[in-house]
């Protein structure tokens, strides 16, 4: 297979993959999408909690995102080894999956293809994506605007890297 074949693929991850990066999914595929780039670029999500395998996102997080236009249809799943192996970028949304990730990727190369979500953020400056589970309504707002602002500049920044 040519290089010019092979996807670039970005894996979003979270607690329980139904909330944050699902929507970070939803919301990076949509941009790409917009890009005409879906043959170059795919995305995946996962969480490092096991419990809510199978589960649609969160039905808050759902209405949310549907209100913006991003319609999240993902199945939550727990992130695996595999992963490492399949992705060329495993973007985690706080601290504690980014130490969870780190723990989990079989190699110290693996480790280099964990970066911080927060680490794309441009609008506003903070060190995570908070969970917005347990905040209400404003709550899943304010992550989507994050997330937005996160899911452009990362799509940049593989654009000017990759392609």
């Amino acid at each position: 297979m040519e290089t010019t074949d092979k996807k670039y693929k970005v894996l979003f991850v979270c607690l329980g993959n139904i909330c944050r990066s699902p929507a970070a999914q939803g919301i990076f595929e949509h941009i790409v999408r917009e890009n005409g780039m879906q043959d170059r670029i795919e995305a995946d999500s996962a969480g490092t909690y096991s419990g809510h395998r199978g589960e649609m996102p969160d039905r808050r997080m759902r209405t949310a995102a549907l209100y913006r236009g991003f319609a999240l249809t993902h199945k939550a799943r727990p992130v695996s080894g595999l992963d490492f192996l399949d992705f060329d970028m495993i973007v985690a949304m706080d601290d504690q999956n980014y130490e969870d990730l780190m723990h989990l990727a079989p190699s110290v190369e693996a480790t280099h293809k964990i970066k911080r979500m927060a680490s794309f953020l441009k609008q506003r400056q903070m060190s995570y994506i908070p969970d917005p589970y347990y905040m209400g309504a404003e709550g899943f707002s304010m992550v989507l605007d994050l997330l937005e602002d996160g899911c452009k500049n990362l799509y940049e920044t593989i654009v000017k890297a990759e392609f």
